[in-house]
Order: C-alpha cells, then sequence, then structure tokens
C-alpha cells in the first residue's frame, strides 16, 4: 500500500507544494504550504479514523489532505481540478492502484466549495478537515488585515478545534473570534458556502455538524 509517507518522500512533491503556495503569496492568500498541508492531512485521517474506515481508507485521505492544494501551482481558478489531475500523474507514477487513485483524486478534485461536493467518504473527511483550518497564523502580513476581509477573518480566529465525537455521531468545529477584528457576521460572509458545505459532508459520513464560535452554536 502506498502510504502519506511515499508521497512524503517525493521531490517533486516538495517543489510544487512549495511553489504553489509562492503563488498564492503574490495573489495575497493566506498560506497554504506545510503548515496548512500538513494539519488538512492530519485531520482528514483523524476524521475517518474516529468514524470507523478502515487503516487503508484513513492513509488516503491522509495522502488527500497532503495533496489538495498542489493545483494552486498551476492557478487559484479550478485548483482543485488542476489538482486532481497533478496528484494523478504522481500517485501513478510510483504504483498506486488505480481503484485508490480514484479515491484520492475524486476527493482532491471535489474538495472546493465553488464546484465540489462529497463524493466519497474521504472526499467528505477532506472538505471538512480543509474548511476547519481557519486560523490567525495562517495571516502572512497583518498589517493588510484592515483592507483584506480574508486576512481580518483568519486572524480573529484566536483559538479552534475540530471534535469528532464518534459516539454521539458528531462533528463540531469550535472557535473563538476576537471581534476586535472581525465580527461574526463577517465570519459568515465569506465561510458560509464553506460551513454548508461541510454540513452536507457530513451528512455523507452518517454524522451531525455544528459550528460553536464563542460559545454559540450557529449551526
Amino acid at each position: 500500500m502506498i502510504t502519506l509517507d511515499d508521497v512524503k518522500s517525493i521531490h517533486s512533491v516538495d517543489v510544487y507544494i512549495r511553489e504553489a503556495d509562492k503563488a498564492l503569496d503574490s495573489l495575497g492568500y493566506t498560506e497554504h504550504s506545510f503548515a496548512h498541508i500538513t494539519r488538512v492531512s492530519d485531520d482528514t485521517g483523524r476524521i475517518l479514523r474516529k468514524l470507523g474506515h478502515d487503516k487503508k481508507t484513513v492513509e488516503l485521505g491522509r495522502i488527500a489532505g497532503y495533496l489538495h492544494d498542489i493545483g494552486n501551482l498551476i492557478n487559484r481558478v479550478d485548483h482543485s481540478q488542476s489538482g486532481a489531475i497533478i496528484a494523478f500523474r504522481i500517485l501513478d507514477s510510483i504504483g498506486m492502484p488505480p481503484e485508490d487513485i480514484s479515491v484520492v483524486v475524486s476527493a482532491i478534485g471535489n474538495h472546493d466549495e465553488g464546484t465540489g461536493t462529497p463524493v466519497n467518504a474521504v472526499a467528505a473527511a477532506l472538505i471538512m478537515a480543509d474548511k476547519a483550518d481557519v486560523r490567525r497564523s495562517r495571516v502572512r502580513d497583518a498589517s493588510e488585515v484592515a483592507t483584506d476581509i480574508h486576512d481580518r477573518v483568519n486572524y480573529s480566529v484566536i483559538a479552534s478545534s475540530l471534535d469528532i465525537d464518534e459516539e454521539n455521531r458528531c462533528i463540531s468545529l469550535e472557535l473563538r473570534l476576537d471581534t476586535e477584528y472581525s465580527s461574526i457576521m463577517e465570519f459568515f460572509e465569506i465561510f458560509l458556502g464553506r460551513m454548508k458545505l461541510c454540513r452536507l459532508s457530513a451528512k455523507k459520513l452518517g454524522v451531525d455538524f455544528k459550528l460553536i464560535i464563542n460559545g454559540q452554536t450557529l449551526m
């Protein structure tokens, strides 16, 4: 079985991830490098494992999480689809079985809220892990907070946790916002579509989804 460690050992993967993040930096986007993809990879695997999926599915989820933003190397627009194609080429070249490649690339190709949908369990877990990574440390330049709503909302999140309650079949995203920088209304202005996709993804996984901000359950 191809593992995440196998994927991490590929030099081109390392280069593509670094260059993709450089491209987003030049466009003014938040951090999408190793901190983000490692967290998404870990949380995707954790969701699948806690909900009872087998070891192989968990590993495919971790791989999908690690590679999910590699398409930003080509362009931010449609990066999920271009990323799926890049991932296909990489995974095919190291001998991953087509059945496993299919799961990984369909998850990557469907992780973005603009065009994506939770087509399988790995895609659903990846979507939730990706959209849950909202935090102050993803903001590259705090001086831009006043003029950029995405930076402002991320900068306002001083604590976040993604909790999986397997017994009660519920996944909760809990955030603590410093409203000095951004209001809860502003959060929903840019994250409502993402949170709705999380709720759809939770349904695919057979669980409920809760969004809790500053102690209030909002979804």
